[in-house]
């Protein structure tokens, strides 16, 4: 029983990454996301239903590989955290750990990427614009979860606050960045990309106050 359990579980998990594959190479070749269900089946080598025992619908097969581009960005930035001493526990400390974190990981190139498999943010997209909001999302949810372990004794709605905020900052930028500079990694873009970032983080910390 065991084994015939386990060959399932690996049949299964074989199927996911050939759909995965399948379609990051449609996404390559197409530039986008302009392809089928039977496309992907196709190219998978599998069956159309087999694509639905996985995946709701080729939506969520592209959010999957979204997730895949984020999530060595976010494993890094999650690492990054992690050699980072644990502050205070104030906001303040949450916020400098969370600022180190994001300059460390290599977020342009993972917004590169997911602009090559969703489309461009944008107005003239607004499917895609939904996509990538999702994808970020479930992104946002690990590091609050990450933020919420280093800091037992924090306040949740300060620590979901504090995350949020600047994950959200981060798709506002990524839009900005794609619009006038990305997504070609040059040292010009990417430099535009930390100034970005740079007055992200101010925006974030200072907030809006009038200046004295």
């Amino acid at each position: 029983m065991t084994i015939s359990t386990d060959r399932r579980a690996a049949l299964k998990a074989k199927h996911r990454a050939a759909i995965l594959q399948a379609a990051r190479d449609l996404v390559d070749e197409q530039g986008g996301r302009g392809f089928s269900v039977d496309d992907l089946a196709a190219r998978a080598d599998i069956a159309r239903r087999t694509v639905f025992n996985h995946f709701a619908s080729l939506d969520e097969v592209l959010l999957a590989v979204c997730e895949q581009e984020l999530s060595v960005i976010i494993d890094r930035f999650l690492a990054d955290m992690a050699r980072t001493p644990i502050g205070d526990g104030s906001r303040a400390s949450m916020f400098d750990e969370l600022e180190s974190a994001a300059r460390g990981a290599d977020l342009a190139p993972a917004i590169a990427g997911m602009y090559n498999i969703l489309g461009d943010p944008g107005k003239e997209d607004p499917k895609a614009a939904v996509l990538t909001q999702t994808a970020f999302g479930r992104v946002t949810e690990r590091l609050r979860d990450e933020v919420a372990r280093r800091h037992p004794g924090a306040d949740v709605l300060d620590t979901a606050l504090l995350v949020d905020s600047l994950m959200s900052g981060i798709v506002v930028i990524a839009e900005h960045w794609l619009v006038h500079h990305g997504p070609e990694l040059t040292p010009a873009t990417l430099r535009a990309w930390d100034e970005l970032l740079s007055r992200l983080v101010h925006s974030v910390r200072s907030g809006y106050m009038p200046a004295h």
